[in-house]
């Protein structure tokens, strides 16, 4: 017989392994390999190319069986650099009816809860099954996430619903904005500072292109949201990082910057993109040619997210909707694994313990009232199934 750990022990115990996306996960994944097989729970590994990272794949009960459910999270967390934790981030901090934790919200807490409960699953018996999706590099453009449910669909009977454990304070979710990210590379010319008719300042031009995509920010904002479902309620664009230049009287003959857009479900992506490169090609490019023939200006394609579009009425959204206790579907804005295993064909909702506006901050924080409410969702969902 296998280990047994309270829903509480076992967030502890995920939250102890530094898995921020840089790092490996391999210390995690091997110990719930161990546990998993304390109870005889198969399991299988999708390691990355070299061999740094696996995202696990778990199968409770009657593997053979279509209409399964999937509980699909990812290992890894954001990084605590320059943060101003109170205490340790990956040493379990219970205080104020609260855990404090790196992950606690986003996003090990659903999937703890669930394992801690495997021997709870196994004893009941279950009729069809439950599969664990586990992946690893989901906070840098889920990553991770593709081989496995690559890997799912080649050896998985199709499941009815995948649920993924993003925080949505236990409230479903049938869909979220797409995300696009960018990184547009300026080279210029060197030049004297004194002398800015011989050079072509490349930070002056990123200058010009930010200005533009904060230009297309606010036509996205005029344009709304005609669903009403998102917060904020308009493709966002957002520039996140810039660099370039070498010294004040050096003109600058690189600079790059780092933009995505999030945009609503149905927009085309290529609106936006096709709109800065024609902004680079027909304004900014000429003139940079006049002064230097080979100047450029490159915008290539980083992380891409596709979106999460509602299946209104669909089987699995009903049980979901019946396991959380609701009556009404939810949008968000934050993106998710989601959007790829719907590509896959696999219907799917978000559902999961926790604020994401906890996420991504000194001392993250989940409820213990959400735990408590993820726990009665997967014992319902036990129930419902049970053989």
């Amino acid at each position: 017989m296998g280990t047994r750990y309270t829903p509480k022990e076992m967030i502890a115990k995920l939250i102890s392994f530094d898995t921020v996306s840089r790092h490996s996960n391999l210390n995690l994944i091997a110990f719930l390999e161990d546990y998993l097989d304390g109870w005889g729970v198969p399991h299988s590994r999708v390691e990355n190319e070299e061999g740094t990272k696996a995202n696990l794949l778990a199968t409770l009960g009657p593997a053979d069986i279509e209409g399964g459910i999937v509980l699909s999270g990812h290992t890894d967390v954001v990084p605590i650099d320059g943060q101003d934790w109170t205490t340790d981030p990956f040493t379990l901090r219970e205080a104020d009816n609260r855990l404090y934790g790196r992950g606690t919200c986003d996003m090990k807490s659903f999937f703890s809860i669930a394992l801690a409960l495997v021997p709870d699953f196994l004893e009941r018996g279950l009729s069809v099954p439950i599969h664990f999706a586990l992946s690893y590099d989901e906070e840098i453009g889920c990553l991770g996430v593709r081989p496995l449910i690559d890997e799912a669909v080649r050896h998985l009977p199709r499941p009815q619903i995948v649920i993924v454990g993003e925080p949505t304070d236990m409230l479903v979710v049938n869909a979220h904005k797409s995300i696009d990210a960018f990184t547009t590379t300026v080279r210029g010319l060197e030049a004297h500072s004194s002398a800015t008719n011989e050079g072509v300042n490349a930070v002056m031009i990123a200058a010009e292109m930010i200005h533009f995509i904060s230009q297309i920010a606010d036509e996205m904002k005029l344009k709304g949201d005609p669903t009403g479902r998102f917060e904020p309620p308009y493709t966002s664009v957002h520039v996140g990082m810039i660099h370039g230049g070498t010294a004040l009287n050096i003109i600058p003959k690189e600079c790059s910057f780092e933009w995505e857009f999030r945009a609503l479900p149905g927009q085309d992506p290529q609106e936006i993109i096709g709109k800065v490169n024609r902004f680079a090609e027909t304004v900014l490019l000429p003139k940079m040619h006049a002064v230097f023939p080979d100047a450029s200006i490159e915008t290539a394609p980083g992380a891409h997210v596709p979106p999460l579009t509602p299946e209104d009425g669909s089987p699995g959204e009903t049980l979901v909707l019946k396991l959380a206790e609701q009556n009404a579907t939810h949008a968000v804005s934050y993106g998710t694994e989601a959007g790829l295993f719907q590509l896959a064909d696999i219907p799917t909702v978000i559902c999961g313990p926790g604020n994401i506006l906890q996420a991504h901050k000194p001392d993250e924080f989940v409820l213990l009232s959400q735990i408590d409410a993820c726990e009665r969702f997967m014992r319902r969902l036990m129930d419902h199934i049970a053989a």
